[in-house]
């Protein structure tokens, strides 16, 4: 279950509350009672584990497709058993 974020705009208690997506949003404040209590707009805090994802993977580094072909041919040039020759047989 998401943890939401509410604020009261009338005593300025904030609480964190666990509740499911489909709930309604909280709107009676449980400090002052009143209907001011609501959501605020925060960061989504998660992180991807497991096999597959990378630390790197959304840095803003090199794209994949960008590192691809420099990847492909600094191998191929460096192995000297490589199929593909320069010049002629």
């Amino acid at each position: 279950m998401p943890i939401y974020a509410y604020r009261c705009s009338s005593c300025g208690c904030q609480k964190d509350v666990m509740q499911k997506m489909s709930d309604a949003p909280l709107s009676n404040c449980p400090e002052c009672g009143k209907e001011t209590f609501s959501k605020q707009l925060t960061a989504a805090g998660f992180q991807l584990k497991g096999n597959g994802y990378y630390v790197t993977d959304f840095k803003g580094g090199a794209k994949k497709s960008d590192a691809k072909p420099d990847a492909v041919a600094v191998p191929a040039a460096s192995t000297p058993s490589s199929p593909v020759t320069s010049g002629t047989a």
